[in-house]
């Protein structure tokens, strides 16, 4: 089974990205992990408000702004995913460069365009 892509900063509001993204990546096929502020569901996957202590990953998509996500740095790269996709407005250059040290692969992209044009 294909492993999962962690969307961080998942909403259940259709007007942010990470619903979309989460929404496409689920119309492709892709599994998801969703990790939110507020639990909720979004197409029949749950919204959690912590990664599991289990979880194994492929992916992990960022949907929050820099600031926000410094305490889920250590957390994502024990997960020692295969890559990390810094979407417009989440760039990071020290924890890029960590997840690069560790053998990571980092994108500077935008997970809508990456799966509209099968770059995914």
């Amino acid at each position: 089974m294909e492993r999962p892509t962690l969307v961080l900063g998942a909403s259940t509001d259709p007007s942010r990205y990470a619903h979309r993204a989460a929404e496409r990546l689920l119309d492709k096929g892709h599994p998801v992990l969703l990790i939110g502020k507020r639990a909720g569901e979004q197409g029949g996957a749950p919204i959690r408000t912590s990664i599991p202590a289990e979880a194994v990953v492929d992916t992990v998509t960022l949907y929050i702004n820099p600031l926000d996500q410094e305490q889920w740095h250590d957390r994502i790269l024990k997960l020692s995913p295969r890559r990390i996709i810094f979407n417009p407005g989440t760039e990071h250059a020290a924890f890029a460069q960590r997840a690069a040290d560790q053998g990571i692969e980092v994108v500077h992209g935008c997970t809508l365009v990456m799966l509209a044009t099968d770059q995914y």
